[in-house]
């Protein structure tokens, strides 16, 4: 794996309307349809392998339902067939869309993940459960490989003990479990209107190590050199918009000339509260001087082999297995805590700015 592109389709536009939401909490709900302005085969080609360096893992997920667009499926398909190994998180239930998925080679299907976010009260509410589940079954029959994944909110205790028994009939294994966040003023908690001991002690009745790994990474202050900037980068597939981590970093527009290389400069100091995808960055390693689980153990459930061959070896690798680090890492990273300071600091007079013109 050379890099690790987290794509975002600007499209909030969603089938559902789960309360625990993070772009409904946001108040970033739309109507209006996000227009695509390139074609499949050329946005595979601003990601090739060539130019970004090697064959990478492409993560595509929606403000809305990534799936809801069927341009999306045409996009993944030319991903695929450059090379490149594909996940789309989606809630499962357009099952047109999966149709068209396993309709392409079994060879392109075994480079394809899907994250099914199961949301059981929407799933409930629409009579959707079979069709959902029949989706996960339908892919995996094709070759995809899958993860099956619940956010454990307090409208999801009455159906819990439920859906532990279901997933266990229907995938043969436990679902892993996200930690579901609420932001403040002060900063990021637990979504819970019970205590936070008993949100943990329910999440931990589904033995997921995704649910520990995010546990232990919530709202933890990262202190050491990043390289996300360089090994990875979070990228709007409809617009070309590029940026190290989040809006922070290199900005540049990938789309405007394929011809021209990709700046790829790593992060080094991260001045977020804490790494909010700490599940795809960490663990690929985008920080490789924090020892992680891969990412393939966080969410293959191996005894019901959810991943094929090929994706679980893909994904047991670590973004510096491909790529150098810089030595002057250590000597950086003495630094790091004044850097923050400096960056709040700007981000802060920039917005001030803003404001006043």
């Amino acid at each position: 794996m050379k890099r690790f592109i987290e794509c975002l389709v600007p499209d909030s536009f969603c089938n559902f309307k789960c309360s625990y939401c993070y772009v409904q909490q946001q108040n970033r709900k739309s109507t209006k349809r996000a227009k695509l302005e390139y074609s499949p085969s050329y946005i595979a080609s601003a990601l090739s392998p060539k130019r970004l360096g090697g064959i990478s893992y492409i993560n595509i997920t929606g403000l809305g339902e990534t799936l809801i667009q069927k341009e999306v499926v045409d996009i993944v398909h030319e991903l695929l067939k450059v090379g490149h190994f594909v996940n789309i998180t989606t809630n499962g239930t357009l099952s047109k869309r999966f149709d068209e998925l396993v309709d392409f080679d079994r060879d392109l299907l075994k480079h394809l993940n899907i994250s099914f976010s199961c949301h059981i009260v929407e799933l409930k509410k629409k009579g959707m459960e079979n069709v959902f589940f029949n989706n996960i079954k339908k892919i995996k029959k094709a070759g995809c490989s899958f993860v099956l994944q619940i956010n454990l909110v307090d409208e999801y205790l009455p159906y819990w003990d439920e859906y532990r028994k279901r997933a266990l009939l229907e995938v043969d294994a436990l679902p892993q479990v996200a930690l579901t966040r609420k932001e403040t003023r002060l900063g990021y908690e637990i979504l819970t209107n019970g205590s936070v001991e008993d949100y943990v002690q329910k999440g931990r009745e589904m033995e997921s190590p995704l649910f520990e790994f995010t546990l232990r990474n919530f709202n933890k202050k990262q202190k050491k050199f990043c390289y996300a900037g360089d090994w990875s980068a979070t990228l709007n597939l409809y617009s070309g918009e590029m940026t190290s981590c989040y809006g922070q970093g290199v900005h540049q527009n990938i789309y405007e000339n394929i011809d021209a290389p990709i700046v790829f400069k790593p992060l080094g100091c991260c001045c977020s509260d804490y790494c909010v995808n700490s599940s795809h960055f960490l663990s690929l390693g985008v920080i490789p001087q924090e020892r992680t689980p891969s990412y393939a153990s966080l969410r293959n459930r191996e005894s019901a082999s959810w991943y094929s061959t090929e994706m679980r070896d893909f994904l047991s690798t670590k973004l510096q297995d491909e790529n150098q680090r810089l030595k002057n890492e250590r000597l950086y990273t003495l630094f790091i805590p004044y850097m923050r300071i400096a960056k709040k600091l700007f981000r802060r007079l920039y917005l001030c700015y803003n404001r006043i013109l």
